[in-house]
């Protein structure tokens, strides 16, 4: 969607069950091989009693909400706050929703309050992304 095309309010959502190879795979990518993510025995002695997603990996469900719905193909990221509220565990599904708060037309840029949830509906991620629309 263009800047003209878009209201605040406007949402758009979507949502992934977060799996064990899911987690290695990201892993591998990035990486990232704390053992809170890739290991049960250590991870198990943590506050969080066994192993969790990686945060920014359930951060990546915004940037598919952004890029492929709202505003959609052709969006440029230029920023993203986020608050990381509660674990994601594997077998979780989150849900990804971002919906328009400002638009400042002159600029070509929007903001859209980026919020995940889990299956019970608990917040696990909240913050704000600042996206570029398509131009056509």
């Amino acid at each position: 969607m263009t800047i003209q095309e878009l209201k605040i309010g406007d949402s758009a959502s979507m949502s992934k069950t977060v799996t064990e190879t899911d987690v290695y795979l990201f892993a591998g990518i990035t990486g990232d091989l704390n053992p809170a993510h890739v290991n049960e025995d250590a991870s198990s002695k943590t506050m969080f009693g066994g192993r969790i997603a990686h945060g920014i990996l359930s951060a990546g469900f915004i940037s598919a909400v952004l890029a492929m719905k709202l505003p959609g193909p052709g969006t440029i990221y230029l920023g993203q706050e986020l608050k990381f509220t509660k674990p994601v565990r594997f077998g979780d599904t989150v849900t990804a929703t971002c919906t328009v708060s400002e638009i400042m037309a002159e600029k070509n840029i929007v903001k859209l309050e980026t919020i995940c949830t889990n299956q019970n509906g608990d917040v696990v991620i909240k913050g704000m992304a600042t996206v570029m629309p398509p131009k056509n």
